[in-house]
């Protein structure tokens, strides 16, 4: 298959980073002759050095910032199903050891060694993202792979990222097999419900996993506030585990919806409410004269920043956050913030939780300062794919 395939050069000097085991090589590191520019978006491609030798097989977009995906450093490789049946055996055999459960993020993107791939597994249905036009050319091998080593009854294509549109992709979703609505999940020994079409990204974040367990650590005979709350998945854990009241905060009436479900499922919907709002005005207004107190705080929110421009006020954004939630935790409970924006760094944002503490005049300690769960790693060479940050402290 090697000698059927087109070559891609890089530039002179320019095959250091590629060499060091990053994955990725961009457009303007890679000679763009009139032949190469030619090349159809997503294909399958020799990466060569600017002397010609073989650094590994790929795939191309000429028109993406994100020019070459390596798939493998074997020139000589063979990508079909059973290229990709291994990675997912690989994959799957990993979660199965450190979840326990067949409800985990199963391919985390390069990490895992399928470029611009994420798969979320729900027992016997996958929800699968494709953002890449590599990839997507390879779809319906990966669905030959994932019918091989899985056999699924349910497979959903939610392709409506916006970064499919970087790579000239459409948007769409669609149900490859089964039936693509609403499905019960097993997190924490906690049943929660998700959609895996209609709902946001995959359906469910399994990437706080760990971090609801903790907090649930946390919130035994604990009254808890959980901004943000999405489907529930911090608030009625902390609930099962034993808080004495819940309040779940979002602005999307189908994620409350998830959530009393799963507050019923796990028996535990008399202890827990609901409250359809902005999170900024629903703390503004906890926060008023009333001035309403609860041992844990939950804020876990959706990115504020999501390109570089808007890096400096969406950062702002989280010292805002914290300072509306802090003053509604007691002395000697615990506030937990997060934050899923990728151009935010972990320095970045602890100077912002910081600032925020300080705006609301309280004090404190961190205790914790954590990532996404252990089915979301990260590429050695792509340090910054740990997107998920996040800080526990007690305050004073």
């Amino acid at each position: 298959m090697a000698g059927k395939l087109p070559s891609v050069l890089l530039r002179a000097g320019e095959d250091r980073r590629v060499r060091a085991g990053h994955p990725w090589a961009f457009s303007n590191e890679i000679l763009m002759d009139a032949e190469t520019k030619a090349l159809p978006a997503g294909s399958l491609a020799i990466l060569r050095a600017p002397g010609g030798e073989a650094l590994g097989l790929a795939t191309f977009n000429p028109h993406s910032l994100i020019a070459v995906r390596l798939l493998t450093s074997n020139p000589e490789a063979t990508i079909d199903a059973l290229f990709l049946g291994r990675r997912l055996a690989q994959a799957t055999a990993l979660r199965d050891r450190l979840v326990g459960v067949p409800y985990y993020r199963l391919i985390h993107a390069e990490a895992d060694g399928l470029p611009g791939v994420i798969v979320d597994r729900f027992g016997d249905a996958l929800v699968v993202q494709v953002n890449s036009a590599g990839m997507d050319r390879l779809t319906p091998v990966l669905l030959e792979a994932l019918e091989a080593e899985l056999e699924p009854k349910t497979i959903v294509l939610k392709n409506d990222s916006p970064v499919r549109e970087l790579e000239g992709l459409k948007r769409e979703v669609t149900v490859a097999k089964g039936n693509g609505g609403p499905i019960e999940l097993l997190e924490n020994g906690a049943k929660f419900v998700a959609d895996l079409s209609e709902g946001q990204k995959t359906g469910w974040f399994y990437d706080q996993r760990d971090n609801r367990r903790f907090m649930a650590g946390l919130a035994k005979d604990a009254s808890v506030l959980d901004v943000y709350s999405y489907s529930g998945g911090f608030g009625v854990l902390a609930a099962k585990e034993g808080a004495k009241s819940v309040i779940c905060i979002d602005r999307s009436a189908a994620a409350l919806d998830a959530a009393r479900q799963a507050a019923k499922l796990n028996g535990v919907d008399k202890a827990v409410s609901f409250e359809k709002s902005e999170a900024f005005e629903a703390l503004e207004k906890l926060g008023g004269t009333s001035a309403k107190k609860f041992d844990v705080v939950i804020c876990d929110p959706p990115a504020f920043v999501k390109s570089r421009k808007d890096l400096k006020t969406g950062a702002q954004g989280y010292r805002k956050l914290v300072r509306l939630a802090a003053p509604l935790v007691t002395r000697g409970g615990f506030l937990f913030v997060a934050s899923c924006s990728h151009l935010v760094d972990p320095p970045l944002f602890a100077d912002q939780v910081r600032r925020g503490l300080r705006d609301a005049e309280r004090s404190g300690r961190i205790l914790l300062s954590s990532g996404a769960a252990l089915d979301h790693p990260v590429h050695p060479g792509l340090p910054e794919t740990a997107y998920l940050k996040a800080l526990t402290l007690q305050l004073d």
